[in-house]
């Protein structure tokens, strides 16, 4: 089958009450009846935290307010009518209802919003991940035989022109304080500059379980995740594809702390790969090192140009 992939970004809305707020699934829908979290996919561009307001507001007349970052995780759903694997990347958000009035979405891809218990929920058909949000036992969703009305294929043969990818990094340190950074190869974006240890995650593969792979083929360290700490975005309209055609791209960036209780002298283990070397630091000696972006980011500190 046909392996395709999309990002998420969604929200765990509670009321006074401890309900949370769901959302059905309508015939526009590739799991007609299935109840999600209220949100949807980011679009090109889109910072996740973005996507869960304008998703949220669309879905349900809600406006929401303080988003933060709460899971990031990932499934694959079989689409026959489409010949398709579909993987899904899904940024989970804690938030609070700031205003607005509770209604369904017109004319979309849900048509249904409601209050409910976990006990309540627990009697729907629930996605499997909003089944794990809230703690119950999940099952397979229930895939529609058919397209949803409207809907056409899209030939094989056509060129994407845009293209979004979910990375994990880490921030990695040793029980010294030390932070693990790896320095960017030559010919690829960011060369001679140090990056955080991740990468693109694979079809199918958890974002949790990507970047401590990441991490061991790019150091030869083996960590442990401690925390979840933000999400990122990087729009690049003009960058060049694999192909060597220009490709509008969109990298959805998920940031961990890792743990290295062991630490050894880092190996490149993906030898002609994106990562040149990697290098233990003490905080003060990153600071005077030439960082990509997300490194800074990671880092708060200022980007040395």
């Amino acid at each position: 089958m046909n392996k395709a992939r999309r990002i998420g970004a969604y929200a765990v809305l509670r009321d006074d009450a401890g309900r949370v707020l769901l959302a059905r699934s309508s015939e526009r829908s590739d799991v007609v009846g299935t109840w999600y979290l209220p949100g949807g996919g980011i679009e090109q561009g889109e910072h996740p935290a973005d996507t869960v307001v304008r998703e949220v507001a669309e879905e349900t007349g809600l406006r929401i307010a303080h988003p933060t970052l709460r899971a990031a995780v990932a499934d694959v759903l079989e689409i026959p009518a489409r010949d398709q694997l579909l993987h899904t990347d899904r940024l989970l958000y804690d938030a609070s209802v700031a205003g607005g009035e509770l209604r369904a979405e017109p004319s979309g891809t849900t048509d249904e919003v409601r209050w409910v218990s976990v006990d309540e929920a627990a009697g729907l058909r629930l996605m499997p991940f909003v089944a794990r949000a809230l703690g119950l036992p999940a099952t397979p969703a229930r895939v529609r035989p058919d397209l949803p009305p409207g809907e056409v294929l899209t030939p094989p043969e056509v060129r994407p022109t845009a293209k979004q990818r979910l990375a994990a990094y880490a921030l990695v340190a040793d029980p010294d304080g030390r932070i693990l950074l790896t320095l960017n190869a030559d010919g690829y974006p960011g060369a001679a500059q140090w990056h955080l240890p991740g990468g693109g995650t694979d079809h199918g593969e958890q974002p949790a379980d990507a970047v401590l792979r990441e991490v061991y083929e790019e150091s030869a360290q083996r960590g442990e995740l401690t925390d979840l700490l933000a999400a990122g975005s990087y729009h690049d309209p003009a960058e060049l594809g694999p192909e060597g055609y220009p490709l509008d791209w969109h990298q959805v960036q998920v940031l961990y702390r890792v743990l290295v209780r062991r630490p050894t002298k880092p190996e490149v283990l993906d030898v002609g790969g994106s990562t040149a070397r990697a290098e233990w630091y003490a905080p003060d000696e990153a600071a005077e090192l030439p960082l990509t972006v997300a490194a800074a980011w990671a880092l708060n500190l200022p980007l040395l140009l």
